[in-house]
């Protein structure tokens, strides 16, 4: 019988092993971010939160995104043209069948980038997911950055080990679920 999502029961009963949560310092958060391109940004609209998926590059601290004419974050309301509004941005690469990986959220101030030449750099870097040239950006100045690691309990017995994550090594090494090669 399939339950929520369409899984048998069975795929779902196998114990995945304890996992430990390590906090990620700034320094090591910030390197994890620029090596995904996915993201969502969490910015208040009509008083209310909303949240919505982007692509995005770390620019030093910085993560600046690609602003879509017409597109809700192309309206984020400053109180003032120039100033900046508080937004929190997040980012992960965590293997569904492992549960080992990073998260890293980022709490500051984005302001909305219209300047050309800043632009015509950013469309260099910025993989956009839509069709179009590049008519703004929204750029993230972290205050607060906080992240965690899941990785395996020492000594617990791992039944991901052996299987193939889902997404690239950040740090190029044979780290458990981060790399594409096989856990161990």
């Amino acid at each position: 019988m399939n339950d929520i999502g369409g899984q048998e029961r069975g795929d779902r009963d196998e114990a995945i092993a304890p996992r430990r949560m390590t906090a990620l310092d700034r320094r090591e958060a910030l390197r994890l971010l620029a090596t995904t391109s996915l993201g969502r940004v969490v910015f208040t609209q009509g008083a209310l939160p909303a949240v919505r998926p982007v692509n995005h590059f770390v620019d030093g601290e910085d993560i600046v995104v690609r602003l879509h004419e017409g597109a809700t974050l192309a309206s984020l309301d400053a109180p003032a043209p120039g100033s900046a509004v508080v937004v929190a941005y997040e980012a992960d690469a965590i293997d569904p069948d492992t549960h080992l990986g990073w998260s890293v959220v980022v709490t500051g101030y984005a302001r909305v980038i219209d300047d050309r030449d800043t632009l015509d750099r950013y469309a260099k870097a910025l993989r956009p997911w839509a069709a179009g040239t590049i008519k703004a950006a929204l750029r993230i100045r972290p205050d607060l950055v906080t992240g965690f690691r899941l990785g395996p309990e020492p000594g617990a017995p791992d039944p991901g080990k052996g299987r193939t994550a889902r997404f690239p090594d950040p740090r190029g090494s044979a780290w458990p679920g981060a790399g594409g090669g096989t856990l161990e």
